[in-house]
């Protein structure tokens, strides 16, 4: 079994959260620490840990999370200049909560992704 984890609990709606969408799949949440003008969340039902733990039989779900972003980035008034999606996986890729989320920044230039060295 899954350990529990914040958005597990943000999901259940045990702790308070800005949630924009809700359905049987994906749950989506405004950020706590936002790092751009718009900062959503948007995290399967079903915790999975990391992207290196999605099997075959969660096409469906993740699939929902970025049709879950288009539809938020329309809604937030992202789509027309554009917005950017972050999967984190693992510690050297920045992964802070181990339930698999989907980060939507926008609302303003974001610049590049990794710094050029």
């Amino acid at each position: 079994m899954t350990e529990e984890t914040l958005f597990t609990k943000i999901i259940n709606r045990e702790i308070p959260a800005d949630i924009l969408f809700q359905d049987d799949r994906v749950t989506a949440f405004r950020d706590i620490y936002p790092q751009a003008p718009t900062h959503i969340l948007i995290v399967p039902n079903k915790p999975i840990p990391t992207v290196n733990d999605a099997t075959e039989q969660d096409q469906a779900v993740l699939g929902q999370l970025f049709i879950v972003a288009k539809k938020l980035a329309e809604q937030e008034g992202l789509a027309d200049n554009g917005y950017r999606l972050i999967i984190n996986c693992g510690e050297h890729g920045g992964q802070e909560v181990y339930h698999l989320h989907m980060h939507l920044l926008g609302g303003k230039r974001l610049g590049r992704m990794v710094a050029a060295d």
